[in-house]
């Protein structure tokens, strides 16, 4: 039976697929990836095919969503993944996945604050000729977000639609037209053979790309988390999330090979290390191939964009985290507080904690003085990517447990493919794991990661900090059997 009152239910019938799929793809940030990961998949990566493992990663995610989509045909919630491992591995590991996935959104959006903060300071003084520190950019960005995601949930995809197609069009255009003029300097074998994909093996230089890879695609999972506001959610989020693996994995696929195309498959490391200055200036690297393949205008345009690519990202996983904290609410893992909703529709405790949160951690980097790229960005971007895989790796056992309990789906949904994903997601953990000092910034340049598992204590903390969340919250669950019932009725409702 359901437990949903007026107030404690998100408004239905608002998003369609194009409406999931702008909150996706815009979480994933497709340009901030190819200005700023794409170029390290290169150059400390394995060169040439770092197109191939931006390829392999999306295959694999693709895999992960048969499972994923399989589940979200049986369970509608807000809270998603959390609902999810609830509903198949019990509700002690639900609450556990559920704190998880709450630190792989607040660390995400965190990071991007850093990032946007970082970026407009130095284009508004340059460009706009506006000096302001970082945090402030940060504020203004931080009230927008705030306003637009405790409006109607449709009002924020059309802002995410205008911002994503922009954002999508300019790297296609871009891709195409370095293709066009360097159409003889294809070559597709030294780009997606799997001997080249895998050149230096997973301790080496396909370790660190497709590490880089699986960091970039970081926000497509959040499809389920708007189900209860789509029209027909059993059939729209499936199909949204297919688009959106599909469509992010598309444009990493033709943009980074046109990257590598353009400067030349036998030369591209050398060149990117040129271009960006050993790596310090990675966004460098693509902005010149546009300025050389297309013109000084696209690459003005596109550094705006970055800007927006930003915001759109963090407007997107405000509006995912929000969801998450009111589904907790609501299920009794969190105060009851916080599953309500306002008069548009919006939940507004989850809007609320997540805000003042992030207020809070930005104003302690800002007291201690830290970098908003160099440490927010990348301590806190890194620690999605390790929360992020450790949720997607319980869901894909989840589904397996579920419909082993629950049979009549095909046995590739139900068994083969999640066991698959699972086997191969933890393959990517530990990749995001083994070279955690290079994705989060703590090595000193892609040239001297070194050991890939010489961590800091700073290091082994912040790497640790999921798996942390996650022993937390199962014991939260065994210890409060009162939340536990409320749980269980809402995510079986």
């Amino acid at each position: 039976m359901s437990m949903e009152t007026k107030d404690n239910s998100l408004r239905k019938n608002r998003l369609g697929v194009l409406g999931i799929v702008f909150f996706v793809v815009a979480a994933s940030a497709p340009l901030v990836g190819m200005t700023g990961a794409v170029p390290v998949a290169i150059l400390a990566g394995n060169g040439a095919a770092a197109p191939g493992a931006y390829l392999l990663v999306g295959l694999v995610l693709i895999l992960f969503s048969v499972g994923f989509t399989a589940m979200s045909s049986k369970v509608t919630n807000a809270g998603a993944f959390f609902a999810y491992v609830g509903r198949g591995l019990g509700r002690n590991a639900g609450t556990g996945s559920a704190f998880v996935s709450i630190v792989a959104y607040v660390t995400i959006q965190l990071a991007i604050y850093g990032f946007f903060g970082g970026i407009m300071a130095g284009q508004g003084a340059a460009l706009l000729g506006i000096d302001l520190p970082w945090f402030v950019w940060a504020a203004i960005a931080w009230v927008l977000v705030t306003a637009l995601s405790l409006l109607s949930i449709d009002v924020g995809a059309k802002v995410l639609g205008t911002l994503m197609v922009l954002e999508v069009l300019s790297l296609l255009i871009a891709g195409i037209a370095i293709l066009i003029n360097n159409a003889g300097s294809m070559n597709f074998v030294a780009s997606f053979s799997p001997e080249n994909i895998f050149a230096g093996g997973f301790v080496g230089g396909a370790g660190i790309a497709l590490a880089f890879a699986l960091a970039s695609f970081i926000g497509f999972e959040a499809t389920a988390i708007y189900g209860e506001e789509s029209i027909d959610p059993k059939r729209t989020v499936p199909r949204a999330t297919y688009w959106a693996v599909g469509l992010i994995t598309t444009v990493f696929a033709i943009v980074s090979f046109a990257m590598v195309t353009g400067l030349g498959s036998a030369t591209v490391v050398d060149r990117v290390a040129e271009i960006s200055e050993g790596g310090a200036n990675p966004a460098a690297v693509l902005f010149f191939l546009v300025n050389e393949n297309v013109g000084p205008w696209l690459v003005t345009i596109m550094e705006w964009l970055v800007v927006s690519s930003l915001f759109a990202g963090l407007l997107a996983f405000q509006n995912a985290n929000a969801r998450y904290v009111f589904a907790l609410g609501r299920a009794g893992v969190l105060p009851a507080s916080l599953g309500k909703t306002n008069a548009s529709g919006a939940p507004i405790g989850g809007v609320i904690v997540t805000s003042v949160l992030a207020a809070v951690v930005i104003l302690l980097f800002v007291i201690q003085g830290l970098d908003p790229i160099l440490n927010l960005f990348f301590w806190m971007s890194a620690i999605t990517a390790i929360a992020i895989m450790v949720v997607e790796i319980l869901v894909s056992i989840a589904v397996i447990r579920y419909f082993m309990q629950n049979p009549g789906t095909h046995i590739f949904k139900a068994v083969i493919a999640p066991a698959l994903s699972a086997l191969l997601l933890s393959v990517g953990l530990y990749l995001l794991m083994s070279r955690f000092n290079l994705l989060s910034g703590l090595a000193p340049s892609p040239e001297e990661s070194g050991n890939a598992w010489s961590l800091t204590t700073l290091g082994w903390t912040l790497v640790l900090l999921p798996f942390a969340a996650l022993v937390v919250g199962f014991i939260w669950g065994l210890i409060n059997k009162k939340e536990n019932a409320k749980m269980s009725a809402d995510i079986l409702s």
